[in-house]
């Protein structure tokens, strides 16, 4: 759902806006009423679906289906595969199954960043294939956020698109040193001077003023998206070519040549696993991809005042070098929508499904938006919500197919799934058609890594890792004047 700490490069372009005849309605503003720290409306999966409310599902499996190509899951990945299929084989008959809606998942709850980021570490990628492999991927991203901009403008999806790029905010003094030693490092991994830009304290407030902020890094490869806009788009783009989406339809078990589900089997002969967060609880993956937490709040619409005082009038998706970070997009109806870890696991990989958010870390998240912008501080926040992104052992997603068996996956995106769902949707596509390309040669097709530890130790370590950061930024915070040992201490425990 959110981004990884790492900043998230990006070249300067001009910004862009997907022109398209479908318009999302917007929710209305609300009267202001003093604010508590808590939201209005609590979970109900996502404050994307407040507008118009839950979609309608479509009908269930109902007994045994075949068919060419099974995607167990209803999000991004499956619906970008079986866009990216359909449209080079229309003979293919594909189909999507779905436990809830399509969109359900972290596809219609992230926080809306169409980002070039790697869904993982550059230098794991390197290790494996070196790095002009790994280079060859961070490329293949930033073309991949254009390529989702160019589908939604000829699908006609209208996801409040607009390409005003990342900002990656040094707030204090500590975040700046951080923010700057990471730099050279970028330029290595195949971020350009025009790919990552580096800003200074007036050349940022030129474009948004942030409480403490001493700079920023800012990239164009990144566009303000609405995420469930976009899926629910996507999942009416792939019906119009002939794909079946199954809703109220639960796997229980993937097997070669089989989707198992609660009202029949589908015998296909690829089978694709795209759950993301909720893989763990597919029969066997109990320790594949552990379901992260993310947690979001937003506000009502904004007065032009605050916006006045604020300075940020154009649609940079911004995000701070903190840790444990947060990420902010301005929302096309001038709010102010700002994300964080909250509670980063539960234990036994178990998931909240319908997204509601702790008081304290509704909280949280509001004392960190009056921080950052004090303007706001007090603002009434209208919606909270929360969601689960898979995380693998090594912080790197994967991609791939067996050739013998005909099970393929994708997922394990790290919190930078809206544009590598896509990525893996294109790749998914050449795998199953047997193609030798660019995008099967990419370094994390056909990566295995070892499962998550066990319980206790699983939910040991990852709540002792999210606490140690929490309280690195503490002490930054506090005056340390330097990265704290505690989070170089939680990087090298995690393999971050």
């Amino acid at each position: 759902m959110s981004p990884t700490p790492q900043p998230s490069p990006t070249p300067a372009t001009a910004p862009a806006a997907v022109p398209a005849p479908v318009t999302v309605p917007t929710v209305p503003a609300v009267p202001a009423v003093p604010a508590t720290g808590t939201a209005r409306t609590n979970g109900e999966v996502a404050f994307w679906y407040a507008a118009h409310g839950l979609p309608a599902r479509r009908p269930a499996l109902d007994g045994d289906a075949e068919a060419d190509v099974a995607l167990v899951g209803g999000g991004y990945t499956a619906l970008w595969t079986a866009y990216y299929l359909k449209r080079a084989d229309p003979s293919l008959r594909i189909v999507v199954l779905e436990k809830e809606f399509a969109g359900f998942g972290a596809s219609g709850r992230n926080g809306g960043w169409l980002t070039a980021a790697l869904p993982g570490q550059f230098r794991r990628y390197a290790a494996t294939h070196g790095p002009d492999a790994a280079a060859a991927m961070q490329r293949a991203m930033f073309a991949t956020v254009d390529e989702v901009i160019d589908a939604a403008r000829t699908e006609g999806i209208d996801a409040d698109v607009r390409k005003d790029g990342e900002l990656h905010v040094a707030v204090g003094e500590v975040q700046e040193r951080r923010m700057l030693a990471h730099l050279p490092a970028l330029r290595e991994e195949g971020w350009g001077e025009d790919d990552m830009v580096r800003l200074g304290p007036d050349e940022l407030a030129d474009r948004v003023r942030v409480a403490g902020a001493r700079g920023a890094l800012w990239t164009p490869h990144c566009a303000r998206v609405h995420p469930a806009a976009l899926v629910r788009g996507l999942a009416a783009a792939v019906e119009r070519l002939g794909v079946t989406v199954y809703e109220d339809t639960e796997v229980t078990a993937v097997r070669p040549g089989a989707a198992v589900c609660r009202q029949g089997t589908v015998r296909a002969r690829h089978v694709i696993r795209a759950l993301e967060g909720f893989t763990a609880g597919l029969d066997g993956h109990r320790r594949t991809w552990v379901p992260m937490n993310s947690s979001m709040i937003v506000t009502a619409p904004l007065e032009q005042a605050v916006w006045d005082e604020i300075g940020w009038r154009g649609a940079e998706v911004i995000g701070d070098e903190a840790h444990a970070y947060c990420y902010l997009q301005r929302t096309a109806d001038d709010r102010i929508a700002i994300g964080g870890r909250g509670v980063p696991y539960r234990f036994g990989s178990r998931v909240d499904a319908r997204g509601e958010t702790h008081a304290s870390t509704q909280r949280q998240l509001t004392d960190l938006l009056g921080r950052l912008f004090p303007a706001a501080a007090g603002a009434p926040v209208d919606h909270a919500w929360s969601g689960v992104l898979g995380v693998p052992r090594d912080w790197c997603a994967t991609v791939g197919l067996d050739p013998a068996t005909g099970l393929g996956w994708a997922g394990g995106y790290v919190g930078h799934g809206v544009a590598t769902t896509n990525l893996a949707g294109r790749t998914l596509c050449d795998l199953v058609l047997g193609r030798d390309t660019e995008l099967t040669r990419l370094p994390w097709v056909g990566r295995r890594v070892r499962g998550w530890e066990p319980e206790p130790l699983r939910w040991l370590g990852i709540r002792g890792l999210y606490a140690a950061y929490r309280a690195a930024d503490r002490r930054e915070d506090g005056g340390l004047g330097r990265t704290s040992r505690i989070a170089r201490a939680a990087d090298l425990l995690s393999g971050r």
